[in-house]
């Protein structure tokens, strides 16, 4: 399939998992939310600078037994599939090299927000991650300056609860105890707004 962005039409009944899979590479990144296809741009350098660090300071000291990746497919149901910009799965589950990850294999999903993504990244993905079970959910913010909101599962109420916001040094003790000086998330040149 070929066809250009502009001639995709949403299938009857709306998109499923499998529509996704025939579409064609084309740099946009495709998340589904109750059948509604929904399209990024390619992430900007920033965003990818931090998602970068983060993905290599968290393999750092990450246990055995879980696995840190960037950028892989989530495919909670056949209408519903997101690409968290790094997440941490089971270690089995990364054995499988796969290309998509189902919820119960990921520990934790981080967003990085940027000026496309805010209602995505601080409403909707932490509610459907929630509800997915994913236990730990970050999100990053890079509008004044870099601040990381950690947040782990009430299962109960199947939402979120805050468990820190950091702007020195991300220090927590689940997933596993991590210590993470901010300054080594940071681009070089970075400078907020």
């Amino acid at each position: 399939m070929t066809a250009a962005l502009s001639e995709i039409h949403p299938p009857p009944g709306g998109w499923t998992t499998d529509d996704l899979d025939a579409l064609p590479e084309d740099g946009y990144r495709r998340e589904l939310i109750d059948g509604v296809l929904i399209l990024s741009p390619s992430p900007t350098d920033i965003h990818q600078i931090i998602a970068g660090r983060l993905m290599v300071t968290l393999e750092e000291g990450c246990p055995d037994d879980l696995q840190v990746a960037q950028g892989v497919e989530v495919r909670v149901s056949k209408r519903r599939s997101f690409i968290p910009d790094v997440l941490v799965t089971t270690d089995a589950a990364a054995q499988r090299r796969t290309s998509k990850y189902e919820p119960h294999e990921v520990v934790l999903a981080v967003e990085i927000v940027s000026d496309g993504s805010q209602t995505m990244d601080r409403i909707t993905k932490p509610a459907l991650y929630a509800q997915a079970g994913i236990p730990y959910y970050w999100r990053i913010e890079t509008e004044n300056g870099i601040v990381v909101h950690t947040h782990k599962i009430d299962s109960a109420d199947e939402i979120y609860q805050p468990t820190g916001q950091f702007t020195d040094v991300v220090k927590i003790d689940e997933p596993w105890p991590i210590s993470l000086p901010v300054s080594r998330i940071t681009p070089r040149h970075y400078r907020a707004g």
